[in-house]
């Protein structure tokens, strides 16, 4: 685990920078790849005159020539954003914000998760997919014509859906094909049977409810196919790779998921300080969430510290060696984080509710958008009322086999306490709470300026290469 928390920078310095496969989209083709006839009518359309075009990494190769056309075909103000604070799934409205944009032009896979702040449009890229072997692949996997399924995709191949839909529909009356939910009317509510759950809208059976259908992805492995197996796991799963062209069913891979998350859950239950990880400031609820956390967190006994970091690693999160477990505020594909190579684990809020609210019981309903556990939302469960004395039977750690206290509180939130510092001693005081005053008294503080305090000499010819290897001192 060493490695983990530090390196000795050779490979950072010697390491080349991949490119994706055929490099830049020829010019011919930016208008195709990136539908810049749609985005420049969603911008002209509105009068926006200041607009953000958020990129991923692995598209920042076209930004410029994109911002270039938008403007031409707009007279409007077109700002790149790239290398995002979060996730490259969610809008960086903050980023938007510090350019004054109007809306923001988001390019590449996304989770869908709602925005509150500026006006969105979504350009996801049409991959390439190859109808002929994925239904070929769905037949192999649903011999029989009267199978009820329902077909998701990743975002990347939805416009390909309208095409499967076609050709087994036929064969399939019972064939049911999801689509996105930004495609469609956003103010209409989902009545019976009409499932819209992270950024799809499913028209299922209300009698026999999702959990009566099969479900068939297209699509590769990763966070958005997880996402799905998780949430929905008393459907069975079948996905088709279009880059290998091969379709499987996928059930061992739930199993072993849950039970690493049913082993967080029993961390978080062991915990006494809960590190909240503020993991988005773009999707609608977070604060909302977080309150509910810091709640819930102080009804269940133990302390929590609330920490933006941006994108998250192992060596940040070891600058925090007093806190137990971490639990991360994100939208639901990037709160699934793999935590097994950190320091402390990371939860997401429906389990550390799990851990923390007696009234919560672990079953086959597992939620990763943490807006549904807030107040009416649709797996929202309460805090037990407790009366003095109550709540205070012991439990015994599954994992060290020693007793924990539930010391639970009905008791309201206590006014927040805090300190005054001085901050200026010419200006302005200022108001620290216990907490940041608990961390204020690390001995590591960062570089001090230490202005005129340092002589001034003049440059000179400094050393070549890397630290470990200077190429003027003697290798070891």
């Amino acid at each position: 685990m060493a490695t983990l928390f530090s390196s000795d920078g050779a490979e950072v310095v010697q390491r080349a920078l991949a490119e994706e496969p055929g490099g830049r989209t020829p010019p011919e083709a930016l208008g195709d790849v990136y539908e810049l006839e749609r985005a420049a009518a969603f911008v002209a359309g509105q009068g926006f005159r200041r607009v953000a075009l958020q990129f991923p990494d692995e598209l920042l190769a076209d930004s410029a020539a994109v911002a270039a056309q938008m403007e031409a075909a707009t007279g409007s103000k077109m700002y790149i954003l790239g290398d995002t604070s979060y996730g490259s799934c969610c809008v960086d409205e903050v980023a938007a914000a510090h350019v004054g944009a109007e809306a923001v032009v988001h390019y590449g896979p996304a989770c869908l998760s709602p925005c509150g702040k500026v006006p969105v449009l979504h350009v996801f890229g049409r991959r390439p997919l190859d109808t002929e072997r994925c239904v070929g692949a769905f037949r192999e996997l649903y011999p029989d014509p009267l199978s009820h399924v329902v077909v998701l995709s990743d975002v990347v191949y939805a416009h390909a859906l309208g095409e499967l839909e076609r050709r087994l529909r036929p064969e399939y009356p019972h064939l049911v094909v999801s689509r996105l939910a930004c495609e469609g009317d956003p103010g209409s509510p989902p009545g019976p049977g009409l499932l819209q759950q992270f950024g799809r809208l499913v028209a299922v059976e209300a009698a026999r409810g999702l959990p009566g259908y099969a479900v068939f992805y297209v699509g590769a492995e990763g966070p958005a196919l997880t996402n799905f197996l998780l949430s929905w796991n008393r459907c069975c799963f079948s996905s088709f790779d279009p880059a290998t062209g091969r379709g499987r069913h996928e059930t061992l891979q739930v199993n072993r998921a849950l039970a690493r998350r049913l082993y967080l859950v029993e961390r978080a239950r062991d915990a006494r300080v809960v590190g909240i990880l503020v993991g988005t400031l773009g999707v609608a609820g977070y604060l909302s969430v977080l309150a509910h956390l810091r709640d819930t967190l102080r009804r269940a006994g133990k302390r929590s510290y609330t920490l933006a970091m941006g994108k998250l690693n192992p060596a940040k999160l070891a600058n925090f060696p007093e806190v137990d477990v971490f639990v991360l505020v994100a939208c639901p594909q990037n709160s699934l984080l793999d935590s097994r190579d950190f320091y402390r684990p990371v939860v997401t809020p429906y389990e550390l509710e799990l851990a923390c609210n007696p009234a919560r019981a672990w079953s086959s309903l597992y939620v990763t958008d943490f807006r549904d556990l807030l107040p009416g939302g649709c797996a929202h469960v309460g805090f037990p009322d407790t009366l003095p004395g109550e709540g205070d039977a012991p439990d015994v750690s599954l994992i060290t086999g020693e007793l924990r206290g539930a010391a639970l509180s009905s008791a309201p939130a206590p006014a927040a306490s805090s300190a005054l510092a001085c901050r200026n001693p010419a200006l302005a005081l200022a108001e620290i709470g216990p907490a940041g005053s608990f961390l204020e008294s690390r001995s590591w503080r960062g570089l001090e300026q230490q202005l005129g305090q340092t002589p001034v000499t003049k440059a000179v010819p400094g050393r070549r290469g890397i630290a470990i290897a200077y190429e003027d001192e003697a290798c070891g």
